[in-house]
C-alpha cells in the first residue's frame, strides 16, 4: 500500500440524511479510481461501506464505515457515515477525524432534516463543507430546485461548481461551471458536447461564483470591481475556491450519479483541487484548547476516533495520525491510562477488506488491530504530553431493560455490553442495585434493536427488553405514634423487647432518629438495635414495597427484661412498630422528577410544550441553545415515568430536529389517583432483595 505526505491528503465524512445516497457515491468514487473491480449496492448488501450482517438485514448504514481511494497522486479517505438519527454516532466519530464534511441529498428530495443537521454539525466542528447532489439519474430529480432550497437554507455561502442541463426533465449533460465546458457520460467515461443554450442561466452562475472568489482576496475584489465583474482565469478561480471554502466562506455544489457514475470524476476534482488537506486546517484541537499542527518530523501523536469489537480479532481502532510516522508493531504511551502499547497491523480499510501498511504519515487515517484503548485515547511517543480534546456525543435518552433469557448467559451480559459502549459512546449501561436491572440506553428504538441484535451476531448473549421499573419511593403525611412488643419464649432464655416509638415526615432521605425516653424503660445499650431495625425496615414500605424517606423516628418509651431482653428482640420490636405505625401516618407514593432539556426548532414549540403538559410536566422557560444556532432550549420537570417514550415523541413533533437530555432532580408525592396502578404492577419484594 502506498503511503502519502499530507499534503497529498484529503479526510472526507460523507454525511446527510438517511436514504441520500451516500454509500453509492462511495461505491462510484471506489470503482471510478479503480479500488473495486465491480459496483456493489446497498439494497441486494454487496456495498463496501455497508457490510455488517445487520447492515445487510437493514438495508442502511448503522455506523461509520472507512475506504480510501486514490485520485490524481491524492489519497481521498473516506468516512461513509448513518443518516439515520438513532446512530448519531457515526457522524461524529467521522467529522472527528475528517477535515471536510461532504454532505449528500437526493435530487429528487432536496433539504432535509438530515441535510441541516449535518451541515449544522459540520460548521460547530469547525470543517470545510460541500454538497453533493445525488442520485441524478432519477425520475423527477431537480437540481435546480435543490440548489434554492440550499441557498434558501444556508445562505450565499452556497457555490454551484458542476450543475447539470436538463430542459427536458432528464439530464442531458454535465456543465462544469469553471471550464464552462459540458460533457455527457457513458459508463463513467465522459465526453465533451457542445456547452446547451441556457445562457443565461449559466453565465449567472459563472458571475456568482467569480464574485464569491473574489470575497476571498482583496486584490481579486479590486479587479471584479473596477472591471465591472471581471471573470477571472480558471487558475484563479481553483485558488478562491480553495481559499474560501477553507476559511468557511464558500460551500461548493456538485451534482452526480452514484449509480451511472455521471459527474463522479468531477466530484474527485473538487475534493482533490478544493478541499482543504491536514495542514491547511491548522491542526488537531488538543484537551487543553490549543491546535496542534500536522508534523510528520514532530514525535509521534495518534488520536483514536473509533473502536470496533470484534469476538475473535478483539479490538480494531481506527485512529488519525497527527504527528510523526506511526509504524507497525510499535510501542505507544496511551495518555489515559499511563500504559505502553504495542501496536498490531497497520491496516488501510476498503470496508472490511483490508491490505497491511507497513508505516503511515501525519494526517493518514487508517485503522490498528490489537490496541487496548478506547475512543478518544491519545497515543504518543513515550513521555510525550500532548492529549487532544475529546469528543462530545449525544446523550443516551431512550432506555430498555435488559435480562437473559438463558440463565446461563446472565454472566456474560455485562461483558457484551461493555463492548458494545467501548464502539458506541451514545449508548449507556446502568445496573440498577435497586430494582435489580440491566438498563441500556441510546438514542431511540432503533438504535437498541440493532445494538441487540449485535450482542447475539457478535457475543451469542440472546436478551429479553422490558420495560426499566421506576424506582418509587414511600413517605409518610403525618405524625403517629406506634407500639411494638417482640415477646417470644422458646426453652432457655426468651426474647422481650418493647419500644413506643413517634413517627413524623421530616426532609431527610436519610432515617432521622432521637430518643427521650426518661426513667430507663428502655437501656441505652439498645438504642442502636432499634435504629438499625427501623434502617433495615425502610427499605420496604407498606404500600408497594418501595424504600421509605422523608422519616423521622422518636423513641420514646418501652420496657427491657434483665434475662430476655436483646439487641435482636428490640430490632424486632422496632420493626413491628414501624408495621404498625405507617399505614396510619397517611403513607404516600413519592415519584422521581426530571430536570428535562429539550431542544427543538421553533416552529415546534407549541406542540412540545402541549406533550409536557399532558405529562404532567412543568415548564420552567425556554433560551436559545448556546451549541445548536437557530434551535430554542425549553427547559422542564417531568416525571421520569413519562419521559420512557419521549425521545420517540420529541423527534416525531420536531421531525427529527429535537432531542433532550434528562438528570435525576427530586422525589415528588405521585398524585392519588395513580396510586393504585403503581402499587399494583409494583415488582415483588424478592426483586428488591435479591
Amino acid at each position: 500500500m502506498k503511503t502519502y505526505k499530507c499534503k497529498n491528503i484529503r479526510n472526507i465524512a460523507l454525511l446527510g440524511h438517511g436514504g441520500s445516497g451516500k454509500t453509492s457515491v462511495v461505491e462510484g468514487l471506489l470503482y471510478k479510481c479503480g479500488e473495486i473491480e465491480r459496483m456493489g449496492k446497498v439494497s441486494d448488501g454487496s456495498s463496501v461501506c455497508d457490510y455488517d450482517p445487520e447492515e445487510i438485514k437493514r438495508k442502511v448504514s448503522l455506523g461509520t464505515s472507512l475506504a480510501y481511494c486514490q485520485w490524481k497522486d491524492v489519497k481521498i479517505n473516506i468516512l461513509d457515515t448513518p443518516g439515520q438519527f438513532d446512530f448519531a454516532a457515526g457522524m461524529y466519530e467521522g467529522l472527528s477525524a475528517a477535515e471536510s464534511a461532504v454532505i449528500a441529498l437526493p435530487a429528487k428530495d432536496g433539504v432535509q432534516v438530515g441535510t441541516i443537521k449535518a451541515y449544522r454539525e459540520a460548521v460547530k466542528h469547525g470543517k470545510a463543507t460541500m454538497f453533493v447532489v445525488t442520485r441524478m439519474e432519477e425520475e423527477n430529480s431537480n437540481f435546480y430546485k435543490c440548489l434554492e432550497e440550499l441557498k434558501t437554507e444556508f445562505g450565499p455561502s452556497i457555490c454551484p461548481i458542476v450543475v447539470p442541463f436538463d430542459k427536458y426533465g432528464t439530464v442531458e449533460s454535465y456543465i462544469n461551471l469553471l471550464e464552462m465546458k459540458a460533457y455527457t457520460y457513458e459508463n463513467g467515461v465522459p465526453t465533451e458536447v457542445e456547452m446547451p443554450a441556457s445562457e443565461n442561466r449559466l453565465k449567472g452562475l459563472r458571475a456568482a461564483m467569480a464574485e464569491a472568489v473574489a470575497e476571498t482576496d482583496e486584490e481579486l475584489m479590486m479587479r471584479f470591481f473596477e472591471n465591472e465583474g471581471e471573470d477571472f482565469t480558471e487558475a484563479e478561480l481553483i485558488k478562491g475556491l480553495h481559499d474560501g471554502i477553507d476559511k468557511g466562506y464558500i460551500t461548493p455544489v456538485v451534482c452526480c450519479s452514484g449509480d451511472t457514475l455521471a459527474g463522479i470524476d468531477m466530484m474527485l476534482n473538487t475534493i482533490v483541487y478544493m478541499l482543504p488537506s491536514p495542514d491547511e486546517r491548522g491542526g488537531e484541537l488538543s484537551a487543553n484548547g490549543d491546535k496542534i499542527a500536522y508534523d510528520e518530523t514532530k514525535p509521534l501523536a495518534v488520536k483514536v476516533f473509533k473502536t470496533v469489537a470484534d469476538p475473535f480479532v478483539g479490538k480494531m481502532s481506527y485512529v488519525k495520525v497527527v504527528n510523526g510516522t506511526l509504524a507497525a508493531g510499535a510501542s505507544v504511551y496511551n495518555q489515559r491510562t499511563g500504559e505502553t502499547e504495542r501496536l498490531g497491523k497497520l491496516l488501510a480499510l476498503q470496508g472490511k477488506k483490508s491490505e497491511e501498511m507497513i508505516e503511515a504519515y501525519a494526517g493518514d487515517i487508517i485503522a490498528v488491530t490489537k490496541l487496548g484503548a478506547n475512543t478518544g485515547d491519545t497515543l504518543t511517543a513515550s513521555g510525550l504530553g500532548v492529549e487532544f480534546a475529546r469528543e462530545v456525543f449525544p446523550e443516551a435518552c431512550f432506555y430498555k431493560a435488559v435480562s437473559a433469557k438463558n440463565k446461563n448467559d446472565e454472566g456474560k451480559i455485562s461483558n457484551a455490553i461493555k463492548r458494545m459502549i467501548e464502539e458506541d459512546l451514545t449508548l449507556s449501561y446502568i445496573h440498577n442495585h435497586e430494582t435489580h436491572q440491566r438498563i441500556l440506553g441510546g438514542l431511540g428504538e432503533q438504535h437498541l434493536d440493532a445494538v441487540i441484535s449485535k450482542m447475539k451476531a457478535k457475543f451469542g448473549v440472546d436478551v429479553e427488553v422490558s420495560e426499566p421499573v421506576i424506582a418509587y419511593r414511600e413517605s409518610i403525611r403525618k405524625k403517629v405514634t406506634a407500639e411494638g412488643k417482640h415477646k417470644k419464649q422458646s426453652g432457655g432464655h426468651g426474647q422481650y423487647g418493647h419500644v413506643k416509638i413517634e413517627f413524623e415526615p421530616c426532609d431527610s432521605e436519610t432515617l432521622i432518629f432521637e430518643e427521650r425516653v426518661f426513667g430507663g424503660s428502655v437501656p441505652k445499650n439498645f438504642f442502636p438495635a432499634v435504629e438499625k431495625g427501623l434502617q433495615e425496615s425502610m427499605a420496604h414500605g407498606v404500600l408497594a414495597g418501595y424504600p421509605v424517606v422523608n422519616l423521622k423516628a422518636t423513641l420514646f418509651d418501652g420496657s427491657y427484661h434483665d434475662v430476655d431482653s436483646s439487641e435482636q428482640a428490640f430490632k424486632m420490636a422496632a420493626h413491628l412498630a414501624f408495621k404498625q405505625g405507617l399505614p396510619n401516618a397517611s403513607p404516600c407514593l413519592l415519584e422521581p422528577v426530571c430536570h428535562v432539556n429539550i431542544v427543538l426548532d421553533d416552529a415546534s414549540t407549541g406542540d412540545v410544550m402541549t406533550v409536557v403538559n399532558k405529562r404532567r410536566g412543568t415548564v420552567l422557560g425556554m433560551n436559545p441553545s448556546e451549541t445548536e444556532k437557530g434551535m430554542t432550549v425549553l427547559e422542564a420537570t417531568m416525571p421520569q415515568a413519562e419521559i420512557t417514550d419521549l425521545a420517540t415523541v420529541i423527534r416525531q413533533i420536531t421531525r427529527g430536529m429535537g432531542y433532550f437530555t434528562s438528570t435525576f432532580e427530586r422525589y415528588d408525592q405521585l398524585p392519588q389517583a395513580l396510586e393504585a396502578d403503581v402499587i399494583a404492577n409494583a415488582p415483588k419484594f424478592s426483586e428488591y432483595e435479591g
